[in-house]
């Protein structure tokens, strides 16, 4: 019994290969339209991975997505009305393995000076941590700034003094455009003095701020370790973000918790309309691919009726004969898909390079997808092979069929 069905597995691929090479410029049409489709579809698949990471990329370039502020943000801030500087404890430095930058802010309202200038200002004055501002100013212009080398983040120039960032016009009102200019700053009879290393601009209400570090601010505000916000650039998808913003509720119930709305639905609503498209785009590409093959299919159920005449008269069953064509047609779906998704993806660097400007990555989930659906795609467009079942072989020995 097993030597009969190991005789009958010899036989089944012996048969396999003469059908392959029997009309080989039919096949090779078929092999063709194939990799064609394979190809296009493993690239778009590619795109449409890339292009979730390559839009979350964009979009922290803009800066803070998340802010956490007291609950009652609209109260004076003053006192248990500001969140504790303790609280950046509470904040994780990674989420579902993305990296959370976190950023605390005391603002208060200041009277600055500079030594190169005769006039003074009012203005706002923001502490945080100065060394990590452009990070999360991410969109924003620094002049001077040390750029970031290897691991390491960008900037700002470092000081042997408590050191500052001035906004552009803040700067130009007291003329302290030129790095190494020193600003005095007065709050109530509080003063402290502080060096400009960058002068920023970010097209907002930052360039009419004065930034220097936490303890200059708190000891302004005479506010120790007291913050009116966190600021936080959290990576990852909009439902990511929702989740971090969820996590970080819970483990501060006493803070007022959100996400920048118009980041979160920006960047889902356009990573939609691209993952619509391309699966749009996929789907003609798979369906054009299908009906191509089902035409050549066609032609070459009707060239092997008297093959199929034959085998049926020796005795073959048409479960057998169907099963040997669809298994020509699975194979060459394996062979196109693998030719033709391993291209697509090489496609696709050159498309993400012409779309978003940078290269693709090559995402190893799509291509193994991308070969399932040409085979899949091959087996369906097999379908007019139905068309033997009703052969008599009495009829194709005439010369009827």
């Amino acid at each position: 019994m097993a030597a009969s069905r190991l005789s009958n597995r010899k036989m089944f691929w012996r048969i396999i290969r003469r059908l392959l090479g029997a009309n080989r410029g039919r096949l090779f049409v078929i092999l063709l339209a194939l990799g064609a489709g394979a190809a296009v579809t493993a690239a778009l698949l590619n795109l449409q991975v890339d292009a979730k990471r390559r839009l979350t990329t964009e979009f922290r370039a803009f800066g803070t997505n998340v802010i956490i502020a007291p609950p009652n943000i609209n109260a004076s801030p003053v006192g248990n009305q500001l969140l504790s500087e303790s609280s950046m404890n509470k904040i994780p430095a990674d989420f579902e393995g993305r990296p959370i930058l976190a950023m605390p802010f005391l603002y208060l309202v200041a009277r600055a000076s500079s030594d190169s200038s005769q006039s003074s200002i009012q203005a706002v004055v923001a502490g945080t941590d100065i060394t990590r501002l452009p990070q999360i100013g991410a969109g924003w212009k620094f002049e001077p700034l040390v750029p970031a080398m290897g691991a390491s983040a960008p900037s700002l120039p470092p000081s042997m003094s408590p050191s500052c960032a001035i906004g552009a016009r803040a700067a130009e009102q007291l003329n302290a455009t030129i790095h190494g200019v020193r600003l005095t700053l007065d709050n109530g009879g509080k003063r402290a003095t502080c060096e400009v290393v960058s002068v920023l601009t970010s097209g907002g209400p930052e360039d009419n701020q004065i930034f220097t570090d936490m303890a200059t601010a708190q000891e302004l505000a005479s506010l120790s370790s007291r913050v009116s916000l966190i600021l936080v650039s959290a990576e990852g998808t909009p439902g990511s973000i929702e989740r971090f913003v969820s996590t970080v509720s819970r483990n501060m119930p006493d803070a007022n918790v959100h996400g920048i709305r118009q980041f979160t639905e920006g960047e889902a609503r356009i990573y939609n309309r691209i993952s619509g498209l391309l699966t749009a785009t996929v789907g003609i590409v798979l369906v054009l691919t299908g009906l191509c093959v089902m035409a050549a299919m066609t032609n070459v159920a009707m060239e092997r009726r008297n093959d199929v005449g034959l085998m049926k008269a020796i005795g073959g069953s048409m479960r057998r004969v169907l099963r040997l064509f669809l298994a020509e047609a699975a194979l060459l779906g394996l062979a196109g898909g693998m030719i033709g998704g391993a291209a697509g993806i090489f496609l696709s660097i050159g498309l993400g390079k012409a779309i978003f400007g940078v290269a693709a990555r090559p995402r190893l989930i799509v291509y193994p997808v991308a070969v399932a659906l040409t085979i899949i795609v091959a087996i369906i467009s097999a379908y007019p092979l139905r068309r033997l079942a009703s052969i008599r072989p009495a009829a194709v020995f005439r010369g009827e069929a």
